[in-house]
């Protein structure tokens, strides 16, 4: 699949801010999914002592959630790691990743917020925008809001609340497991976003698109061994 860049990377993180601030008008949280068959899980691990960001693109069947195809991508490292400017450290080397994919996906959950950020614009709805695919943020931690304790069993969720304003679901994906941080990124509600987190799902607490990212993302011997990977 082809990506058409917005702006450029090499920024400041005022000029980041700018950025982001004006393409968060162009987030849409109304669902917009045509027939999910696809779906895909983005990744993004470091290297030599975080100078060379990894990135991995997996794409799963879905609702079988087999793997279809993967891809990785490497380049150099521009970006800080500055929290709440996740999406200009980590983006450059996944829309690399995703250029290379044979295969356009449905869906994609990403690793990280969606709306759930000071400016409602996390890698998950960055990541939507850029590409026009639906997209869903899924955090294993709170980057700012504040929300009711969390039932104890698989699919207990409450919402999660930033001055006044619902922007995510803290979720529980396994019985007595912490929970993850679901918000919405780019063309999806809420409520189908929890949905398809739980439907990818299966006997651990990430859904298996983000486990496999993760994976190959992070160079895990387990996945690197199975799908034969050289670094």
């Amino acid at each position: 699949m082809k990506n058409a860049p917005i702006h450029r990377w090499d920024l400041t993180t005022k000029e980041a801010k700018i950025i982001q601030t004006n393409l968060a008008e162009n987030v849409c949280n109304i669902d917009q999914l045509s027939t999910v068959k696809l779906i895909a899980g983005t990744d993004v691990g470091f290297e030599a002592n975080n100078t060379i960001t990894r990135a991995a693109v997996i794409i799963l069947s879905f609702p079988e959630l087999k793997l279809v195809e993967y891809q990785i991508a490497k380049r150099p490292t521009t970006f800080a790691y500055i929290p709440g400017y996740l999406s200009f450290r980590e983006c450059p080397a996944l829309l690399d990743a995703m250029e290379q994919l044979q295969r356009t996906p449905d869906l994609i959950l990403c690793d990280g917020q969606g709306i759930a950020h000071p400016r409602r614009f996390g890698i998950a709805c960055h990541l939507g925008v850029l590409t026009g695919i639906p997209t869903i943020g899924v955090a294993k931690s709170r980057l700012l809001g504040k929300h009711k304790e969390v039932g104890i069993q698989k699919g207990d969720w409450q919402a999660l609340i930033d001055k006044g304003e619902t922007i995510g679901a803290v979720l529980r994906t396994r019985d007595n497991i912490n929970p993850l941080f679901i918000s919405p990124g780019h063309k999806i509600s809420l409520q189908t976003s929890i949905d398809y987190v739980l439907r990818c799902t299966t006997r651990y607490r990430l859904p298996e698109t983000t486990r496999w990212a993760d994976g190959i993302a992070s160079a895990r011997p387990t996945f690197i061994k199975k799908l034969g990977i050289k670094n």
